[in-house]
């Protein structure tokens, strides 16, 4: 139970920076399709990539956002949501996610 309140309360707080993020960057809309978010990938250099809303709700990319909240707080600094891992882990992860 308390496990599913954190994932929740981790979601709720990604959806809701995202949603900050957005007003604060008019770019960051206009770029986006609804139903997405923009993240920053990378360990020394991040690559933007933009990936369905739907993936935070999966316990793969919450472990993900869980790292990111620990090293980056919501004090990201591309602006975006950064996720410090190698591109090849992030592909790695997304293809299963879109596989399921």
């Amino acid at each position: 139970m308390g496990l599913m309140r954190l994932s929740s309360s981790l979601v709720s707080s990604v959806k809701c920076f995202t949603r900050l993020n957005s007003i604060r960057n008019s770019n960051y809309q206009r770029d986006v399709p609804r139903g997405h978010l923009a993240v920053y990938v990378g360990e020394n250099q991040k690559r933007r990539f933009v990936v369905p809303v739907s993936y935070l709700e999966q316990p793969l990319f919450q472990d993900l956002l869980r790292l990111s909240e620990e090293e980056f707080g919501f004090d990201h600094p591309m602006g975006g949501l950064t996720i410090s891992c190698e591109e090849d882990h992030f592909f790695e992860l997304t293809a299963l996610l879109h596989a399921s």
